[in-house]
């Protein structure tokens, strides 16, 4: 390159090869893609629901910790049972400032609705964890295990035990189907508005069982008020710490231990709308595990008794299909698909 620059003479003749190979290696390289303007977070649910929390706690980490220049604001969209919230995601092509957070609504509003919406039109970022459920009942009820429970169910008949939750052809509704098919039993589903609300009808007696999440019914549980019989995962809670006086989340068996042959987690996940790019998809996901990495995710987690599976790339799109049928078998079964 020097013998480019240097003529006979001595003089400096500078060819255009020359030139452009000391500006490419005088110029720092790129920067990694970043947001150059508020990123819009939508929540396709109501506020203070599980989804809108966490929301805006990672909102929170992210401004506390700094780990994003330009601020994130929380939008709820919770129209037509979350639609409105993925249309609207769905027709933002291109726009790598928005991103949502997603839970089993992704599968079961366009499945109960018909709304012209799938989870393949938006860009899968990351899960970020899966919602547990947990079967639980009064405690001045005499039922120790699940399978004491559901055989009084089976004994008594269709349709004479009340079941509880949140909403209807929603998770709790969907659990409920998948349980009666697994064990031949028959519940009344009652829906409520909050899952605050069916642990207080549960204490009541007003309802005979619930599939809320921990979240949910721990202040009854650790008051005494409520006996939590088993979780519906693969696996038992990690968390040790005992939350009543003998009891930590890792105490409560799955359903298939205790004898119910059923299992559902939820989503907690992120997308982004369809036509972004690699690197800007890479961005996010490089803000979510750094938000993994705070204190405050890991307390949140384990107050919620969260399962902290985080899946990204072909690994998050595998679950993702896995999990639509799942859905679409549950819900052709209870009857719960919009009719075409």
């Amino acid at each position: 390159m020097i013998k480019d620059f240097i003529s006979k003479n001595g003089v400096v003749k500078a060819t255009a090869g020359a030139i452009a190979a000391v500006a490419l290696t005088a110029t720092p390289a790129f920067a990694a893609w970043e947001p150059t303007k508020p990123v819009e977070f939508v929540v396709p649910a109501g506020t203070g629901g599980g989804a809108d929390q966490m929301a805006r706690l990672l909102q929170g980490v992210i401004i506390k910790h700094k780990l994003m220049k330009q601020p994130l604001i929380v939008v709820n969209r919770s129209g037509g049972a979350g639609a409105e919230g993925f249309l609207d995601v769905k027709n933002s092509k291109g726009d790598a400032h928005k991103i949502v957070i997603t839970l089993s609504n992704l599968f079961t509003t366009p499945m109960a609705t018909g709304v012209p919406f799938n989870w393949k039109d938006m860009t899968p970022v990351a899960m970020l964890a899966l919602d547990e459920f947990v079967l639980w009942v009064n405690a001045d009820k005499p039922y120790k295990t699940a399978k004491d429970y559901i055989g009084a169910v089976k004994a008594a008949g269709p349709n004479k035990f009340k079941m509880g939750g949140t909403g209807s052809k929603q998770e709790d509704q969907i659990i409920t189907a998948g349980l009666e098919k697994n064990t031949g039993t028959k519940f009344i589903y009652i829906p409520f508005k909050g899952g605050g609300e069916v642990a207080v009808q549960l204490v009541g007696n007003h309802i005979d069982s619930s599939v809320n999440n921990p979240i949910e019914a721990v202040s009854q549980w650790r008051a005494g008020k409520l006996k939590a019989l088993c979780v519906f995962d693969d696996q038992r809670m990690p968390y040790k710490t005992k939350i009543t006086d003998t009891q930590s989340w890792n105490d409560i068996p799955t359903c298939k231990e205790a004898g119910v042959p059923t299992s559902y987690t939820m989503l907690r996940g992120i997308f982004m709308p369809p036509g972004v790019t690699d690197e800007q998809k890479a961005f996010y996901v490089d803000l979510l595990n750094k938000v993994r990495a705070t204190p405050e995710w890991k307390d949140y987690m384990e107050k919620g008794a969260f399962n902290t599976s985080f899946k990204t790339g072909d690994d998050f799109k595998k679950w993702l299909e896995g999990a639509e049928k799942e859905h679409e078998t549950l819900m052709q079964g209870a009857g719960f698909m919009a009719k075409k």
